[in-house]
């Protein structure tokens, strides 16, 4: 016991010196396995970390989940029982055939190596806007089959030969959920629920309309009271369609940006240092036995061998000198 509490305590040392020092996406995009703690989301979506994530399984009985070799299909308990009943609700009441589930979070939420600025904290999460297939779909085809495009980018404007009634009924099912925050669509989507929600207008509030939304649809869920998370500020009042809507069809939201000084220094990186001080304990924290990764889960629900050891908490591998400055890049998101 005694050579154990050493271990943790050096192990706690050497994120207080070596990992303040590191971008924070390299230590929480190199831990494969959540922290054994109380769950609980910590500081803002873009800048924070989660406590007690759990893993959504990679299959449901009206569910698939994607890009498995990712490993973000985490989240608090509140956010995996939303997908549950969301995947449930659409199927039987809007006849939507089952989610495809694309990114939430990290094992421990916090920044990632590539792709969301926001998914750290343990409320996001991003659904496919292509129905499931009426079969489970194999390990590579979760990992090269193409997300289909529902809106033109050009024009933003759906497009009629993919676009349903169905995707608008999914789309209203998640915002009624009286845990959602947000909901970002392509502008293109935003304008058809706007033409099409009759009198029933009261949840076109949450979705919002955002750049790179045309294949998935982003939920994000509120901020639990009494957690140790800041809250987003609530989205402006009335339906967001009309003059609201009319932005994103000018010019102004597709302006190129300036050209970058090449004497500027580079953006800087976020330092673990910079989350709150809550996610160097969520860093450090000890995995939950039996926990496994996406790729390994979904190997166990097949029965077959499982394929690789989960990567050590990135704190150990820092005492060790053993964490490289660069860690392979994943696939970027968005498909």
């Amino acid at each position: 016991m005694l050579r154990v509490a050493l271990i943790l305590s050096l192990v706690a040392a050497a994120v207080t010196a070596s990992a303040q020092e590191r971008p924070a996406k390299e230590l929480f995009g190199s831990t494969a396995l959540p922290a054994d703690l109380p769950p609980e989301p910590i500081g803002f979506y873009s800048r924070g970390c989660m406590a007690g994530g759990v893993q959504l399984a990679p299959d449901g009985p009206h569910w698939q989940a994607m890009r498995l070799s990712r490993n973000r299909q985490w989240g608090l308990p509140t956010l995996i029982d939303f997908i549950h009943k969301l995947a449930k609700d659409a199927v039987e009441q809007d006849g939507w055939p089952g989610l495809l589930v694309g990114d939430l979070q990290q094992p421990r939420g916090g920044p990632m190596l590539t792709g969301h600025a926001s998914h750290q904290s343990g409320l996001d999460a991003d659904i496919w806007l292509t129905p499931m297939p009426d079969r489970r779909l194999t390990e590579r085809e979760r990992e090269d089959m193409s997300a289909i495009a529902v809106v033109e980018p050009g024009p933003h404007e759906v497009k009629r030969s993919v676009w349903t009634p169905a995707h608008g009924r999914l789309i209203r099912r998640a915002a009624l959920d009286p845990r959602v925050e947000r909901i970002f669509v392509a502008p293109g989507i935003k304008k058809e629920l706007c033409a099409t929600a009759g009198d029933d207008r009261s949840w076109l509030r949450k979705v919002r309309p955002y750049y790179g939304h045309n294949y998935h649809f982003h939920v994000r869920l509120s901020c639990p009271p009494g957690a140790r998370c800041r809250k987003q500020s609530p989205p402006p009042p009335g339906d967001g369609c009309g003059e609201p809507l009319q932005w994103w069809y000018t010019a102004e939201p597709y302006k190129p940006a300036p050209p970058p000084d090449p004497d500027a220094p580079p953006p800087p990186e976020i330092m673990l240092s910079g989350l709150p001080a809550a996610c160097r304990d969520v860093l450090t924290a000890p995995a939950p036995a039996g926990a496994m990764t996406m790729r390994q889960a979904f190997a166990a629900s097949l029965g077959k061998p499982i394929p690789e050891a989960p990567a050590r908490v990135a704190a150990e591998l820092l005492a060790e000198g053993l964490l490289p400055a660069r860690l392979p890049r994943p696939r970027p998101n968005g498909r």
